[in-house]
């Protein structure tokens, strides 16, 4: 393909011998699948994103305690598609689309031409319209810069603690406070807990790092609430186990620079902190609001953002477009909507990439079904929950699933090795040798700085 004068790509004639050009707008869990799923068709795949790489986000929360560096849960989407010849990616911001003229435009002002599209641009986090107030002080978990700045500021809340000698600062320093009790917020609690009280108990000379508070802020009366019972309460006690102190019941009223204020049970109290991490809510991409709009459906979407699909994930009235993964609101035949979790996006990836093969050559398919392969979730070192069917496993044999799975779903052999080799190490070691503060800012009472630029050198 080349381009016009007009940055946008001659569109293939219905009638002559050039491929159906299908794109698919991010390179998540669903992105991915639908393209590999479409690695023998005779297509032409544009592939977008906003970044280069795929990321594993189940594991970002353990680049964020030091467990793992970010290369190690990422891969440049041009080394997975390789030899893929039928790929082409894109590293670009899909801004609009033209539904009549089946357009994506980019914020480059490109635009390529579609006869499938498939939006998989996942979700962002969701601050219950607090947005403006709670964004800056207590970052989510769903990229590999929240991860970096999460890191940044546990760790330098330690060196921060270090070097101060009032007592009262150094306690909020070393209070720590995660607002969600779903498999984000408790794995984040846990892997803060073992940082605190296992990895990092002896490397410090003022300050006892053993003392440091994990606190658990979760509404409902258990965490991991949509787990079996029996395994909830079990997440609940390891956690109490590690050290974290859990709030169920409780919600969060506000959040300043220096602490928290919380309601339990109707009342308020402060919790002091300078370190607060995000785990409650999560909401959908724009994109998918905006094409509604364009395909003349608003309607469709959500108050949260997510589009509501068809039996084969495809948009009302637009055979050829679908929308997948975190995205899409997808009801299943007993009413029930599926969660945004990987699986569900895998499978819906895999299914898109069927369905737009078998929509080319003129095969019928069935509608999309999910397989519940069930849930899983770590608390911390040697132990999990494990939820499968009738099958219900908790400590070490469900930690080995929950290691198994992960590694399983890494995307490139290299990335499984280099994982599996950094778990090892740490398990043997209890260290985690990323606890490293990187990045062009230091984080100074709770927000953060840049440094000093170094002064210009003279001619």
């Amino acid at each position: 393909m080349q381009s016009t004068a007009h940055p946008e790509l001659d569109r293939p004639k219905p009638n002559d011998d050039r491929l159906p050009q299908v794109v698919i707008i991010g390179g998540g869990f669903a992105g991915m699948m639908c393209a590999k799923q479409l690695k023998r068709a005779k297509l032409g795949i544009q592939l977008i994103d906003r970044r280069n790489f795929h990321l594993f986000q189940p594991l970002l929360y353990q680049v964020a305690t030091g467990g793992l560096s970010p290369a190690n849960i990422a891969a440049p989407l041009r080394s997975i598609f390789r030899r893929q010849k039928n790929v082409r990616v894109w590293m670009g911001t899909v801004v609009d689309f033209d539904a009549a003229k089946q357009l994506v435009h980019l914020e480059d002002g490109t635009s390529l031409p579609y006869d499938y599209l498939v939006l998989g641009t996942g979700s962002t986090h969701h601050y219950f319209g607090r947005d403006a107030d709670w964004e800056s002080v207590a970052p989510g978990l769903k990229t590999i810069e929240d991860a970096t700045v999460i890191r940044r500021k546990v760790l330098s809340a330690f060196e921060r603690a270090e070097k101060s000698s009032d007592s009262e600062e150094i306690a909020r320093l070393l209070t720590f406070v995660i607002v969600g009790g779903g498999p984000t917020g408790v794995e984040m609690a846990g892997s803060i807990a073992e940082l605190s009280k296992q990895t990092m108990r002896y490397d410090f000379r003022s300050i006892d790092p053993t003392k440091a508070r994990v606190i658990l802020v979760e509404s409902s009366k258990l965490v991991l609430d949509r787990y079996h019972e029996k395994l909830a309460k079990r997440a609940g006690k390891d956690l109490r186990e590690l050290g974290v102190e859990v709030l169920n019941e409780t919600r969060l009223a506000e959040i300043l620079p220096d602490h928290v204020v919380v309601l339990e049970q109707g009342v308020s109290r402060p919790i002091p902190t300078e370190t607060v991490i995000w785990a409650a809510g999560v909401k959908a991409s724009p994109l998918g609001r905006t094409l509604a709009e364009r395909c003349g459906v608003p309607d469709m979407v959500d108050r949260g953002g997510r589009v509501a699909v068809q039996p084969d994930c495809s948009l009302a009235g637009s055979p050829n477009i679908f929308v997948v993964g975190d995205l899409a609101n997808f009801t299943t035949a007993d009413g029930k909507s599926l969660p945004g979790v990987a699986p569900v996006a895998i499978q819906q990836g895999v299914y898109v990439g069927k369905r737009i093969a078998a929509m080319i050559q003129g095969r019928p398919t069935g509608p999309f079904r999910y397989w519940d392969k069930g849930n899983m979730a770590t608390i911390g070192r040697s132990h999990a929950i494990v939820e499968s069917g009738k099958l219900r496993l908790t400590g070490k044999l469900a930690w080995l699933a929950w290691l198994f799975i992960h590694i399983l779903y890494l995307a490139r052999f290299e990335n499984r090795v280099l994982v599996l080799f950094q778990w090892f190490w740490n398990y043997v070691t209890r260290n985690r040798t990323a606890r490293l503060i990187t990045g062009g800012q230091v984080i100074t009472g709770g927000q953060e700085a840049r440094l000093p630029e170094k002064p210009a050198s003279n001619p």
